[in-house]
């Protein structure tokens, strides 16, 4: 007998409750044990924690756990944080978190975002039926805990992180946010480059199917995202755009809300030149956190209630920002890298000056590569790939001398006699041409050792549909934000095929690619160093 989605539901959920409960619950308790009596006492005075029901938009029921400072008596009011859950994720996601933050003196309302699990309602992704959500939670927090309604902040990972920025857009009681693992521009997250992300939509989507009720609108998206049904882009543009916390700049900048955000520079879902993009426009206090891994690993240690640099940050923030502790954040330097070869922090006055200058690579000569076939280059997989490198430094490889120059064009830059610390957007420019009207390529950046072996830098795809077949035309591409140091006597690879497995591809059978590169318009790549 096949299990019910229902009966999936609720293993997984006992499952992810249990583990992340048991950090705030077992190890305390352990630890409890262990100590002297007079510990004992004082350690059970700890932060109270009750699970509630919250009525959200609609009428519908958010399922959500309040914590609340010890030593709350009524007689006083605290800084109150709310935090939705990620996409997915059960309403016991941040207990270790808002336990800290509760000894840290907050009020913390956690609540299971609408369609997932037993909240109600479907999944509008962070539509507007969300963003109402986060002020009816606001709304309960201030007229049934002892919260100070001058002092609201909202944060989160992933689907929380843009929840929270959507919301700053809308309530001017958030004073502010610290959105981890987010997105700030949806349709540049999973279709940039006008190509679809399909490992990345297929896993939300099947997260999605399984651990709540997608709503009709989401399950249509899904269906012409898929089918690459181009009648109905400009639906699946406009839907992004509502969901979308650039689409509200001008409402974030009024309302002043001071903002915290976090990425990894391998996130599969929400690759980091968005948030970067958004970073360089906010117009109010602001920082912006870039480390090596995937989506929302950067962040994953402190759910856990382990020592985690993001969490650690975040909880200045918000002392900063909601309590006016004088702790020097807002006199760091507000964009802090850090590297994936080295694991050192970088700070950085703002993003633009990341990079102090740039290696051009010239795309000289004319080359022509059949479509449909992988040749060995590509961007590896949803999460494995990028966590192998956050952790054992392993990012994707392929030697380039085999590559087959059939299949991908393939140009390199002379060898470096000094390292290379690539810091920033790496951009792309080049004149192509297509057999058919519509096609996909991707480009690759590698740090190319002695014998060849190329470890990935960097990578995007782009898409093209309606063009002229055999007309040449250009091409602009930014490959996505990264932190590398290439090792000096190395040498840096520029990659272009027709197929990767993190995405749709849309060149018919047969169709070839040629780059060319005019002399009034030469093809090249523009790699940001720091030196």
């Amino acid at each position: 007998m096949t299990p019910s989605r229902t009966t999936l539901r609720a293993a997984i959920g006992t499952v992810s409750a249990a583990v992340l409960a048991t950090t705030v619950l077992i190890a305390p308790a352990t630890a409890e044990a262990a100590a002297p009596e007079s510990a004992r006492t004082a350690a059970a005075a700890g932060p109270a924690v009750r699970f509630v029901d919250i009525e959200g938009d609609g009428g519908i029921t958010l399922k959500a756990n309040v914590f609340t400072p010890a030593d709350a008596d009524g007689s006083r009011r605290y800084p109150v944080i709310v935090l939705p859950t990620s996409w997915a994720m059960p309403q016991v996601e941040y207990m270790a978190q808002a336990k800290k933050l509760a000894d840290a003196g907050y009020v913390v309302v956690g609540y299971n975002s609408r369609g997932f699990w037993q909240s109600g309602g479907q999944i509008e992704t962070a539509g507007p039926q969300d963003i109402a959500d986060a002020s009816k939670v606001i709304d309960w927090a201030l007229a049934h805990t002892p919260a100070d309604p001058q002092k609201v902040g909202m944060g989160g990972v992933s689907y929380g992180a843009g929840i929270s920025l959507l919301a700053s857009a809308f309530d001017k009681r958030i004073k502010a946010v610290a959105a981890l693992s987010g997105w700030a521009n949806l349709i540049d997250s999973i279709y940039s480059g006008r190509t679809q992300h399909v490992q990345a939509a297929a896993m939300l989507g099947g997260a999605g199917a399984l651990t709540g009720r997608p709503s009709p609108e989401l399950q249509t998206i899904l269906k012409n995202f898929f089918a690459s049904n181009l009648d109905k882009e400009p639906d699946m543009i406009a839907w992004g755009k509502k969901r979308s916390p650039a689409t509200y700049l001008d409402r974030i900048n009024a309302n002043g809300a001071a903002i915290m955000l976090g990425n990894a520079w391998g996130d599969s879902l929400f690759p980091p030149n968005q948030y970067a993009d958004f970073y360089e426009k906010l117009k109010g206090p602001k920082r912006l956190e870039f480390r090596p891994g995937d989506h929302a690993t950067a962040e994953a240690t402190g759910l856990f209630g382990l020592p985690n640099d993001t969490w650690t940050n975040t909880e200045r923030w918000f002392d900063h920002y909601l309590k006016g502790v004088d702790n020097g954040i807002d006199r760091e330097s507000p964009v802090l890298l850090k590297s994936r070869s080295t694991g050192a922090y970088e700070g950085y006055p703002s993003w633009k000056d990341v990079p102090s200058a740039h290696r051009r690579i010239e795309l000289d000569g004319s080359k022509r590569i059949n479509t449909n076939w992988d040749s060995g280059a590509d961007g590896g997989v949803i999460f494995l790939s990028s966590m192998l490198d956050q952790f054992l430094r392993l990012p994707p490889m392929a030697s380039i001398p085999l590559l087959p120059r059939s299949l991908a064009a393939v140009w390199q830059s002379e060898r470096y006699p000094t390292g290379q610390r690539v810091r920033g957007t790496t951009h792309l420019h080049t004149t192509m041409s297509s057999t058919a009207e519509s096609g996909t390529a991707v480009a690759y950046l590698y740090d190319v050792g002695p014998l060849g072996l190329g470890k990935l830098v960097t990578h995007a795809p782009f898409t093209f549909h309606g063009k002229t077949p055999d007309q040449p035309f250009g091409v602009d591409l930014d490959l996505f934000s990264t932190a590398y140091d290439v090792p000096a006597g190395h040498r840096l690879a520029v990659v272009v095929d027709t197929v990767d497995p993190l995405y749709i591809e849309h060149n018919p059978s047969g169709a070839r690619l040629t780059f060319s590169s005019p002399a009034a318009d030469p093809s090249y790549v523009s790699v940001p160093v720091r030196d």
